[in-house]
């Protein structure tokens, strides 16, 4: 193993960097390459089966605000930090440094810019975040979860590779479930709140859901992802409504319930987004307001322009307007099948296998005489 390639994964320590990082892990040692981490202490509880021979942390600050002094620490921060990763990747001597995104990930992809290593960035959103432009004009290549790629000039489009996001095992083992027609049964809806934890997630959809006429009611078996706090609260709501309802704060086959679902309620972040296209769900879609990129909007467009998803702001997602949406689809089955081809129609199983091999070939490209 020792002659196999050598490739530093850099990601920021949130589910989000760190999923189709570990995702791409796997896809690189099954083609017979030996993979490193750097990433941050929120990594902690992420990251325990990240199959990596090396884990690094290096110093990192998110500059934000409108504070001259502020923005030169961070900066002070991250020169640090890039000033150690290069110690380290002397001694290390990876093949490639790959980025996902997250101020942590600066320091080491900077520091291979500065190296002459082969790097490269993985950009989940439609939109790219403001670390991973910070790097793109300086990485020799970019790969991207989404066809569309905003936020950027030419020249960085020009470098750009659409490969998909890569997703968890358990997403693409759900992706082999067929849609499946409700028929006589009873129509499945998820609800999820993704990483925001929104209390908006808890409130409407049980207050709309109950607000069906029973007869709708009677047709619906819901999966609820909730707050800790708004778990006891959505119970109540569904259970006075005589609606069959499963609530929990956390849900570890949520993959499987959503293949088993007919509809998906929840926000639009790039890993929601990517796992409804490859398991192919229908999906109504919250983008999380106030986001300084609108990376959530951006997403969620690019599934609904495919037809597999209805988008609506926060600021008009109420139980009236929840409820009404909800009644024009339990009464149309049709538009959830049509949806979920929809869906499924730009969806990228294999996208952690796709961006393996753009890897492979960056590292081959340089060492190639």
């Amino acid at each position: 193993m020792k002659d196999a390639p050598l490739i530093l994964l850099a990601a920021g320590g949130t589910g989000g960097h760190l999923f189709p990082a570990e995702a791409l892990a796997h896809a690189l040692r099954a083609c017979g390459a030996r993979t490193a981490l750097a990433t941050d202490g929120r990594a902690a509880g992420f990251g325990e089966g990240f199959p990596a021979e090396a884990r690094f942390a290096f110093k990192a600050a998110t500059p934000s605000g409108r504070s001259p002094l502020g923005m030169a620490k961070a900066g002070a921060t991250l020169l640090a930090g890039a000033l150690a990763a290069r110690a380290a990747l002397a001694k290390l001597k990876p093949d490639a440094v790959i980025g996902f995104g997250g101020y942590p990930c600066v320091p080491p992809v900077l520091a291979a810019t500065w190296s002459k290593i082969p790097s490269a960035l993985h950009e989940q959103n439609a939109v790219m975040g403001r670390a991973n432009r910070f790097l793109a004009a300086r990485v020799d290549a970019i790969a991207t979860g989404f066809p569309e790629l905003g936020g950027v000039g030419a020249d960085v489009r020009a470098k750009a590779t659409h490969v998909g996001n890569p997703v968890r095992p358990a997403v693409i083992e759900a992706a082999k479930v067929a849609y499946v027609a409700p028929g006589e049964g009873p129509i499945r809806i998820v609800v999820t709140g993704g990483s925001q934890g929104a209390r908006v997630m808890s409130d409407v959809p049980p207050a709309a859901i109950a607000a069906l006429p029973a007869a709708l009611r009677a047709r619906l078996a819901v999966t609820q992802q909730a707050r800790p706090e708004d778990v006891a609260r959505a119970q109540a709501t569904y259970a006075a409504a005589g609606v069959a309802a499963e609530v929990a704060s956390f849900f570890k086959d949520l993959p499987a319930r959503i293949a088993a679902s007919h509809l998906v309620i929840g926000r639009s972040g790039a890993s929601t987004v990517s796992e409804l296209a490859a398991i192919g769900r229908a999906s109504i879609l919250v983008p999380l307001p106030g986001a300084l990129d609108q990376d959530q909007a951006a997403n969620a467009a690019i599934l609904a322009k495919a037809g597999g998803a209805e988008v609506v702001p926060q600021s008009r997602f109420d139980a009236a307007w929840l409820r009404d949406a909800l009644a024009r689809r339990i009464e149309d089955p049709d538009s959830l099948a049509r949806a979920a081809a929809a869906a499924r129609a730009i969806g990228a199983p294999d996208a952690a296998s796709r961006l393996a091999g753009f890897v492979l070939a960056l590292v081959e490209r340089k060492t190639r005489p």
